[in-house]
């Protein structure tokens, strides 16, 4: 495992039926989910997962109802118990872990984000952010004045004495994002969070959710059905069918190198220049050269950034490493071509 890594899954399976062992060891693993469901009366809710999530990148897992993706998430922190495969932690085998080691885990290390709330109705706001302190057995007194430093973090300043019910979705929702956050975890796993609220509302959590990430720069699961919200909120994103990967990458590799037909049609209306950066449509320097005027951008930028600039220039723009090397040139109808392409 390398040193930057936090989560490692390899070959992890998850069957549901009265005899999941024998049913796995036996599988014919040609066969699909319903030729399995039909000759064993057991569902492969999650099939052969591994992935690895780097430390304090945003990992999404995608797709839709009944793809296995909760089911994968649960599996990491053993609310659902894996058939077989590894799940590491900082290269500790969670699947291997005793009672007490787990209840260590969850209480200190990794922290989970659902859809449904989960707020203790009869406790103040600031009192269930300070829930699971309050559990470690810190002091009310500690615990209070962490709860209230999270509390501002998030946005909820001066909400401290409210009731839950007296909250708009979106505001309960960073309670328990506040929660989550309090005891520090070093993982947080969030199960589709933002899928109940309106859409506006929606859109604010997920660039609070991406403010406060540059913050405290946290390993994160996100699991979502939304691909656009998948490519907002990713570093990587794991594309689920049918309890397996249909493709893992990067927003930009999805959408500019879709693996298979599946994958393609989440794409399909996914704006480009909002994925695709500079590196994908450069060509080799052969009409620009460094100067004072050289216009010049980076690699790594997104086009949705340059929009404006391109627009504005007459002739192609320089390409620069970070060591401000020429590397590369665009133009107006590389960037153009690029947004109106459909592969």
């Amino acid at each position: 495992m390398n040193s930057s890594t936090k989560i490692v899954c390899n070959n992890v399976w998850k069957i549901f039926g009265p005899n999941p062992e024998k049913t796995l060891a036996g599988l014919d693993h040609s066969l699909s989910r319903a030729e399995i469901l039909e000759q064993t009366g057991h569902v492969v809710a999650v099939r052969n997962m591994s992935f690895r999530v780097e430390e304090g990148e945003t990992f999404v897992v995608m797709g839709l109802s009944g793809s296995g993706k909760s089911t994968l998430v649960r599996c990491l922190s053993r609310l659902i118990e894996p058939t077989s495969g590894e799940v590491l932690i900082d290269n500790d085998d969670v699947i291997k872990m005793d009672a007490a080691a787990l209840t260590n885990l969850r209480r200190t290390k990794m922290s989970m984000v659902f859809q449904h709330f989960g707020l203790f109705p009869h406790r103040r706001v600031v009192d269930n952010i300070a829930f699971g302190l309050e559990i470690r057995g810190m002091g009310k007194k500690e615990r209070t004045d962490k709860a209230m430093e999270v509390l501002e973090m998030v946005g909820l300043s001066g909400w401290d004495q409210h009731f839950p019910r007296e909250l708009s979705g979106g505001m309960q929702q960073r309670v328990g994002l506040a929660r989550a956050m309090a005891v520090n975890p070093e993982v947080l796993i969030f199960d589709e969070p933002f899928s109940a609220l309106d859409p506006l509302i929606r859109r604010e959590m997920q660039d609070e959710l991406l403010r406060l990430q540059k913050l405290v720069k946290k390993t994160m699961v996100f699991i979502t059905h939304d691909f656009l919200e998948a490519i907002k909120m990713g570093d990587h994103i794991a594309i689920m069918k049918d309890g397996e990967t249909s493709q893992i990458g990067t927003p930009e590799e999805l959408v500019a190198e879709p693996a298979d037909d599946y994958v393609r049609e989440f794409t399909e209306d996914v704006p480009r220049y909002k994925v695709l950066s500079v590196a994908k449509i450069m060509q080799p320097p052969e009409n620009v050269t460094l100067s004072d005027n050289t216009t010049t951008v980076k690699p790594d930028d997104k086009l949705e950034a340059l929009i404006d600039l391109v627009s504005s220039s007459n002739g192609p723009l320089g390409v620069v490493d970070d060591s401000g090397e020429l590397v590369g040139e665009i133009n107006q109808a590389m960037v153009l071509k690029a947004m109106n392409s459909r592969s």
